[in-house]
């Protein structure tokens, strides 16, 4: 095995259309792109690599000068470069440039050159065609996932429309945008690299120093069932194994959550299959695969005599490498322990540190790339995987939280190229992490944390000046908006909404109490603020929906939030579990005199804008309700004509005496899904060490909510549900259309998604009852 960078075997070849991946070595790179070239390289150092040949840069530039469109591109290009900030410009000018690649084609000695080398494979050989840039994969820049690689191709014709979608590749807005971040201004050149495709049943990426922390002692593994392809885009959250480079010993093991595997379909296509339960959670290496996957890396680094960023495939007993480059981000390595330990207090979520660094800034939760252009400057990016496609909005954004992906996926490799904190595989980001939330992500350990309130923060809608589409379905399922702060309700009521299902009382209290606990205010006699301050503050979110309804949540601190509050050790009880304790309905039971407060404010809203109710939270039981709703009766608004008096359902008791609930006075019932959750599975939501047990489609947690809402139907009040899971799991909100719950009650951003995805299940619905009654014409409607 050789030790050092082989030189090129014939330079004679330099100037082929085609060539081998043996006859290339490291030099070749202007070539042969660094794909290529670190593939020959690998050749050449003895180690295993698929068989394969390279279309090479001058294939590329020849058929670019004989369709007549070279000079084209490169203006379009320059232009290109100084248009990354406007998304709308650079999308078009990306579209026109690949629109002129594909009119430029493949000359015909090229297509003959490239069947040639193929038939030369075997007969019918399955490979995989990847983009080769060049400059890419070198040590500077990795364009991790940039440019296209097309698997599981078979056909002289295909092979030559995938080589030619790999050209179009080079002009996207992903690219430009990285090639602009990274100071590249030359006309972007394309080599193409084919390789024989491994039918992997195992695969993923080898990084042989740490790159979240630069220990060259270390080596990283992450690995998962099938293609590679789910590690380096991050569509699942692979293992994670540590390897100690002196011994081979794993020094820290984590198993991810791998819910599916891509492998070869029988129409010859990628075909994406769902794991079993036990296949999701079960560990993908063996101690065997571990070393030769170890073994490997380690020879590979030697060669090179740099960290390497390897991938790798496992089909049947053998071993292959399918591809290597240097680590991009690498610092210098550590020349001590440091001394530095994650911080325990105000941790929200913990994942794995994907890009070191420090962030702070406002939560925008995004679902889509297309979804790019609601993040503002300096925002914190939480999505649920992100991809290179996310790469202008990356570059925009403070820090990166994701919930699945790996340290070693492509979206991880741009952030730590970008300096961008990242933490990836922070299951749940998405519905514990609200948008507008501060918070502090520490890409180092892996933790995002609390920072603090928010403070106001518009949402942008399609109102607002967001693109959508004019179409919007209409739904029989209305869907409402979740609100804490007036400063948003004109933009978030301009939306497609049919008004405000949540309306939470806790950060206009405080910021009504500058911060004071509501009791050190009475204290000095000065209720009369906190009442006009709430007045204001629920009446200009009233204004901005009438007369579509507001539904306020009274005020529901938990204990130790309010002792965080100025004055709150003076009157608040120390609970070594305040989420289950003294909170909701039972507080306003023993303190009248603070919810009077309350019930005034809403009061005078309620004299101008009739379109306000109350909504009582955390009700365990009946002698609290009974008690609680005699004090609003008690007062001038349970006077006012016209008030509904809602209830939360967080609280599983909630399913047995719903209906005497209803029966002394409640007329609308809201799930809050993420408290019933905790309490139906006995998980706290706040644990990142349960948070895997979290999950609001468990099958207990579904049966009450249908309980709940079934209970509702059979008495005729309305039912809600307030949370992000309609909004993210279309199968979810099916459930909740099914059921026939009355309105879904979700943040502003995830608004126009929501009421795509219940419009979609009520058409379904409906295209069932149509079938049914089909093929029943003399039967009942289906339940």
């Amino acid at each position: 095995m050789s030790t050092s960078v082989t030189p090129a075997r014939t330079a004679a070849d330099t100037g082929a259309l085609v060539r081998s991946l043996a006859d290339i070595r490291l030099v070749d790179a202007d070539q042969a792109g660094g794909k290529g070239a670190n593939l020959g390289e690998l050749i050449a150092a003895g180690l295993p690599v698929p068989p394969g040949f390279v279309v090479t840069c001058d294939a590329y530039r020849s058929s670019m000068r004989a369709g007549g469109v070279d000079a084209e591109l490169a203006a379009l290009h320059h232009e290109a470069l100084g248009s990354v900030d406007d998304p709308a410009r650079l999308d078009e000018l990306c579209r026109r440039m690949r629109d002129e690649v594909r009119s430029g084609n493949l000359t015909a000695d090229l297509r003959d050159a490239v069947v040639a080398a193929y038939r030369a494979l075997g007969p019918h050989v399955v490979v995989a065609v990847r983009s080769s840039a060049a400059g890419e994969d070198g040590r500077d820049a990795s364009f991790a996932g940039m440019n296209r690689s097309i698997t599981n191709i078979t056909g002289e014709q295909d092979l030559i429309d995938a080589v030619a979608g790999c050209w179009a590749s080079l002009f996207t807005p992903r690219v430009l945008t990285y090639r602009a971040a990274r100071g590249f201004t030359e006309a972007p050149e394309m080599a193409v690299v084919v390789q024989r495709m491994i039918s992997a049943d195992r695969a993923g990426v080898a990084f042989t120093a740490d790159p979240s922390t630069g220990n060259r002692d270390h080596l990283v593994i992450e690995a998962a069932f099938g293609q590679g392809e789910v590690v380096v885009s991050g569509k699942v959250q692979p293992d994670t194994y540590v390897v100690d480079k002196a011994t081979g010993r794993v020094v820290d093991t984590r198993i991810g959550v791998k819910p599916f595997k891509i492998v070869r379909g029988d129409d010859g296509r990628d075909a994406v299959v769902e794991l079993d339960a036990d296949h999701v959670n079960a560990q993908v290496l063996s101690e065997t695969d571990l070393r030769r996957i170890t073994e490997l890396a380690i020879a590979a680094e030697r060669h090179y005599r740099d960290p390497q960023d390897i991938e790798w495939a496992i089909e049947g007993e053998a071993v292959w490498l399918v591809q290597a480059r240097p680590i991009t981000t690498l610092g210098p390595a550590p020349t001590a322990t440091p001394d530095e330990h994650p911080a325990r207090d105000g941790v929200l979520l913990n994942g794995l540190p994907a890009a070191p660094g420090t962030a702070s800034g406002r939560v925008r939760v995004l679902q889509t790339p297309a979804d790019g252009s609601l993040l503002r400057d300096g925002e914190v990016l939480v999505a649920p995987m992100t991809n290179p496609d996310w790469l202008p909005t990356i570059r925009r954004a403070a820090a990166v939280v994701t919930e699945s992906g790996g340290m070693t996926c492509h979206a991880a490799i741009v952030a730590r190229e970008l300096s961008v904190p990242c933490v990836v595989g922070a299951r749940s980001a998405t519905t514990l992490l609200q948008t507008g939330a501060m918070v502090t992500v520490d890409g180092t350990h892996g933790q995002i944390r609390d920072t603090g309130p928010a403070a106001p923060v518009a949402v942008v809608t399609a109102a607002a000046g967001g693109s959508v589409s004019s179409a919007t379905p209409v739904t029989a399922t209305r869907i409402y908006v979740n609100l804490a702060m007036p400063d948003t309700a004109e933009t978030a009521a301009a939306a497609d909404v049919d008004g405000v299902g949540l309306l939470r009382a806790e950060m206009m209290l405080t910021d009504a109490l500058g911060g004071r606990h509501p009791r050190a205010l009475m204290a000095r006699g000065e209720q009369s603020t906190l009442i006009t301050a709430m007045t204001d503050a629920i009446g200009r979110i009233a204004a901005a929906f009438a007369p579509r309804p507001v539904i306020y949540r009274a005020t529901d601190f938990r204990s130790n939030e309010f002792r965080n509050l100025s004055g709150g050790e003076d009157f608040e009880p120390v609970e070594h579990n305040p989420m289950i304790g003294y909170r909701g309905c039972y507080r306003y039971v023993k303190e009248p005199d603070l919810f009077a407060l309350e019930l005034t404010a809403l009061t005078e809203v309620r004299d101008r804008y009739p379109n306000v109710h109350l909504m009582v939270p955390f009700v365990r039981t009946r002698w609290e309700l009974d008690e609680c709703l005699h004090l609003v009766d008690d007062s001038r608004l349970g006077r006012q004509h016209g008030l509904h008096r809602w209830i939360m359902a967080e609280v599983p008791s909630v399913v047995h005496w719903l209906p005497t609930y209803i029966g002394m006075g409640i007329d609308g019932v809201s799930i809050g899904s993420n408290d019933l959750t905790q309490l139906m599975l006995g998980v706290d939501r706040d644990s990142e060490t349960c948070a895997e047990v979290f999950d609001e489609t468990d099958a207990a947690v579904l049966d009450a909510i249908g309980r709940i809402v079934s209970t509702a139907r059979r008495f005729h009040i309305p039912s809600s549900l307030c949370g992000q899971a309609p909004s993210t799991n279309p199968a979810f909100a099916e459930h909740l259309v099914r059921m026939g719950i009355t309105s879904i009650s979700v943040n502003p951003d995830a608004v126009a998604r929501t009421r795509r995805a219940v419009a979609a299940a009520e058409q379904r619905l409906l295209l069932d009852a149509v079938r049914y009654q089909a093929d029943n014409p003399d039967g009942d409607q289906p339940k």
